[in-house]
C-alpha cells in the first residue's frame, strides 16, 4: 500500500474527486492514508503559501477512520473519504470564525453551517479552513490574524479574494474541494489567479445558514447579491459538488436530494452558441487576457461552435456596471458602524447628479435610503428580462475574470487610492477588480471560472461562463467540454512530492 501510495503520490495530490473515490472504493489507499498525504502536503508547503490557516486535523483523522469503517461496510456516498477545506466564514462548530477581524478573534459557533452539514452527511472530511481578506473586501487575502496567502505560481502575487485562500489550497494540492462565496468574483478571481476551477452558483440556489458575520444566529436567508459554491480542479468535480451542497434551506441534510435543475443545453461543443466579450466599455483587459480569449474563441471555433463576438441582444455593459456597484455597497453597508454610515452618506450628497463614474455609484451604495434600493431593484428587473431575452439567441457568453494575470501583493492604504497596472497604464484598484463581476452578480447568473491557458509570464489565465439563471448545468457543462478539449488545471512548478520538507524542515 505504501509504494502504491508513493507511486501514485501526483493523483493524490491533484486526482480529481471520481480518481480519489475511485481509489478509495477499489482499495488502492483508505480515507485515512489520503488524509494522512493531504496533512503532509499542508504541512510541508504552506509554511510559504498560508492558506490553511485554521487546521482541524484531529477531527478530521476521527473522521476518516469513520469514512475507512463505511467504506468497508461498502458504503459509498458522493465524498465519503475526500478531504475539503472551507473559506474562513463558513460556521464550523467550535473552530474561529473571525471574517478576518480582529474583534471577532475569540467567536466559536456552536454548529456547523448547513452547507457543512451537507459536506459531512456527503462523507466530506473538513481539513480546515482557508484564508481570507478583513471582511471579504478585497482581490488579495490577508488580515491581521492570519498574515498573508501567496498565490502558489509565485508567491510574490495575489491569490486573489475573497476566497484567495480556496484557490491556493486547490492550486497547491491541499485536497481536491473547497467551498468559497463570491459577491464581487470571490469565486472566480481566485479560479482566474491560481488556475482553478469555480462556480458562482445562480442566486439563491445554495443556502447561506451559518454564513454570517459574527455574532449573527444561523437563520435562513438569501443574499442580495452573495452566494456560496464550490472550487476545484476540474469541472466534473464542480458539478459533483454542486449537488451536495444546492436545494433549498429547509432539505436540512440534503444527501441524494437531486436538484431538479433544468439539464445542460448541449452535450457537444459544436452545438454551443456562444458571445465572446474580451474587454468592458469602461475598463480595459491586459493584452495578455485579451489574447488569450482570443486563441480560445479560435479554438472554439474551429470544433464547430457558433462564435459571435459582438451582439446587439447584450445587455448595456456600462450601464450594468454601475447598477452593480450601488447594489454592491448597499448590500455591504449593514456592516457600516453609525459614524460611518453617517459620513458615507454625507459625501454621497456631495456628489453631482452627472458623475457616473463607478467611484460615485459605490459612494451612493454605501448610504442608499431604502426608496433609492427598490428604484435600484427596478432597474435590475429590467436588466434581467434583458439576460432572459439575450439566452434565446445565445447559450453562454464567455467573458474576463479580470482584467489581468495574478498582480503583485498590494497592501497600502488607503484602500481607495490603490491603482491596478493594465499593460503600463493605472486605473482605479476598485473600478478595475470589481468591474468584472458584473453582470453574473447583479442578475444573479450562474458562472463557471475555468483556467484556458497560461501568460507569457508563466501566471495562469482563466475565463468565467455565464449562463442563464438556474442554467448552471449548462455552464458548467461548457466548462467540461473546454477542458476536455484544450486541456484545464496544471500543477504550479516547483510542487513535486519528493521535494517537500514539513514546517520544521524535515524532508518528507
Amino acid at each position: 500500500m505504501q509504494e502504491e501510495l508513493n507511486a501514485d503520490a501526483g493523483d493524490l495530490s491533484f486526482g480529481s474527486i471520481n480518481t480519489l473515490l475511485s481509489a478509495l472504493h477499489a482499495g488502492k489507499i483508505s480515507a485515512s492514508e489520503l488524509l494522512e498525504h493531504t496533512i503532509t502536503r499542508i504541512e510541508a508547503l504552506d509554511g510559504q503559501i498560508n492558506a490553511i490557516i485554521v487546521r482541524d486535523f484531529d477531527r478530521a483523522r476521527s473522521a476518516a477512520r469513520a469514512a475507512d469503517a463505511a467504506l468497508g461496510r461498502g458504503e459509498r456516498l458522493p465524498l465519503l473519504g475526500i478531504p475539503v477545506t472551507l473559506k474562513e466564514p463558513f460556521n464550523v462548530a467550535s473552530l474561529p470564525t473571525t471574517w478576518g477581524f480582529p474583534h471577532f478573534r475569540d467567536f466559536k459557533p456552536a454548529e456547523d453551517a448547513l452547507i457543512v452539514s451537507r459536506l459531512k452527511a456527503a462523507g466530506a472530511i473538513i481539513i480546515g479552513k482557508t484564508n481570507i481578506p478583513i471582511g471579504l473586501r478585497d482581490f488579495q487575502s490577508y488580515n491581521e490574524i492570519y498574515g498573508t496567502t501567496n498565490n502558489p505560481w509565485d508567491l510574490g502575487r495575489s491569490p486573489g479574494g475573497s476566497s484567495g485562500g480556496c484557490g491556493a489550497a486547490l492550486a497547491a494540492g491541499f485536497g481536491p474541494l473547497s467551498i468559497g462565496s463570491d459577491i464581487g468574483g470571490s469565486i472566480r478571481v481566485p479560479a482566474h489567479f491560481c488556475g482553478v476551477f469555480g462556480h458562482k452558483p445562480s442566486l439563491g440556489l445554495v443556502p447561506l445558514r451559518g454564513y454570517s458575520l459574527p455574532p449573527a444566529p444561523p437563520v435562513p436567508g438569501q443574499g442580495d447579491l452573495a452566494v456560496v459554491g464550490p472550487m476545484a480542479r476540474t469541472a466534473s468535480d464542480l458539478a459533483l459538488s454542486l449537488d451536495v451542497i444546492a436545494g433549498p434551506d429547509e432539505t436540512r441534510d440534503g444527501v441524494g436530494y437531486r436538484l431538479a435543475l433544468p439539464p445542460a443545453r448541449h452535450d457537444q461543443l459544436e452545438d454551443f452558441r456562444i458571445l465572446v466579450v474580451d474587454t468592458h466599455p469602461l475598463m480595459p483587459t491586459s493584452n495578455a487576457v485579451r489574447s488569450a480569449i482570443g486563441r480560445l474563441a479560435e479554438r472554439l471555433e474551429r470544433t464547430g461552435a457558433r462564435v459571435a463576438r459582438s451582439s446587439a441582444a447584450l445587455p448595456d455593459l456600462a450601464e450594468s456596471a454601475r447598477l452593480y456597484m450601488r447594489l454592491l455597497n448597499g448590500a455591504r453597508s449593514p456592516r457600516l458602524t453609525a459614524a460611518a454610515l453617517a459620513e458615507a452618506q454625507a459625501a454621497a450628497a456631495t456628489l453631482s447628479p452627472d458623475d457616473r463614474s463607478l467611484q460615485a455609484e459605490r459612494a451612493r451604495g454605501w448610504g442608499m435610503s431604502h426608496r433609492d434600493w427598490l428604484a435600484a431593484d427596478a432597474a435590475r428587473l429590467q436588466l434581467q428580462q434583458k439576460w432572459y431575452q439575450f439566452f434565446r439567441e445565445f447559450d453562454a457568453v464567455i467573458y474576463p475574470a479580470a482584467a489581468v494575470p495574478a498582480f503583485p501583493q498590494d497592501q497600502s492604504e488607503p484602500f481607495d487610492a490603490r491603482q491596478l497596472d493594465i499593460d503600463g497604464k493605472l486605473y482605479n484598484y476598485a473600478d478595475a477588480c470589481f468591474i468584472w463581476a458584473d453582470p453574473a452578480s447583479t442578475c444573479g447568473l450562474p458562472a463557471t471560472a475555468i483556467p484556458i491557458e497560461r501568460a507569457p509570464s508563466g501566471l495562469p489565465i482563466g475565463v468565467q461562463i455565464i449562463g442563464p439563471y438556474l442554467e448552471d448545468r449548462t455552464t458548467i457543462a461548457l466548462a467540461g467540454l473546454i477542458e476536455r478539449e484544450f486541456g484545464g488545471f496544471v500543477a504550479p512548478p516547483g510542487l513535486a512530492a519528493s521535494n517537500l520538507r514539513d514546517d520544521r524542515g524535515r524532508q518528507r
